[in-house]
């Protein structure tokens, strides 16, 4: 028999949110002090858009535990939704001192400094992110985006072609290979990557203008 707290995690990941919410709510009923609880049924209240509902229940986990580093996480991505970079960067951070350092943290940590135009500080977070889950497709598109926009030029393009084989349907990175080519006047693969941008995407806009430029050229 599974208790409450895996039920309804095991709920949650199913989708089942009415069902998770019961399971949580009612282990908070027979262990008040359990913080764990709160915090997952912040992340469900979360997860259905009831963000300041959330807050209040990640709040009221700190306060049974202030040591509990995923009551900040959930805080961290409630501030994150709500655009309020600041306080989900203090909550990330608080997080990560209090020991949670799976590959979300890094990813979402580095989201929110994009979100001040530092790609060069997002940048070893989003690396973090790859080492720590080389198969999280977005996690890499966001690491090759800050490579690229350093600079980085070689150093992106690999990191967009491993995203592409994780992620076939990834208009994006096809485009941004795209690019990367053209960057290396390598018109050929540039316009190869493009054409993948619109089959998987047909009204992409910038690999419709990129491929337009390229095919002027000559």
């Amino acid at each position: 028999m599974k208790d409450n707290n895996a039920l309804g995690i095991q709920y949650l990941q199913e989708g089942k949110y009415e069902e998770a919410l019961a399971a949580f709510s009612k282990e908070i009923e027979e262990n008040p002090e359990n913080a764990v609880a709160y915090v997952n049924f912040g992340n469900v209240l979360s997860a259905v858009g009831e963000l300041e509902k959330a807050m209040k229940f990640f709040e009221r986990a700190l306060e049974k535990d202030d040591a509990i580093g995923t009551a900040h996480y959930g805080l961290g991505n409630v501030y994150y939704q709500l655009e309020k970079w600041n306080e989900a960067k203090d909550q990330f951070e608080l997080a990560m001192k209090k020991g949670v350092n799976d590959s979300d943290i890094f990813f979402m940590l580095g989201m929110t400094l994009l979100q001040f135009e530092q790609p060069k500080l997002a940048l070893p977070y989003f690396q973090r992110a790859v080492e720590l889950k080389p198969e999280d497709a977005e996690a890499r598109f966001q690491y090759g985006l800050c490579l690229a926009g350093l600079g980085l030029i070689k150093e992106a393009t690999a990191e967009f072609e491993v995203v592409v084989e994780e992620d076939s349907m990834h208009a994006d990175a096809y485009y941004n290979l795209g690019v990367a080519y053209a960057y290396q006047e390598n018109r050929e693969k540039a316009l190869e990557n493009l054409d993948k941008a619109l089959d998987v995407q047909a009204d992409h806009m910038l690999a419709a203008h990129a491929k337009k430029i390229l095919t002027e050229e000559n």
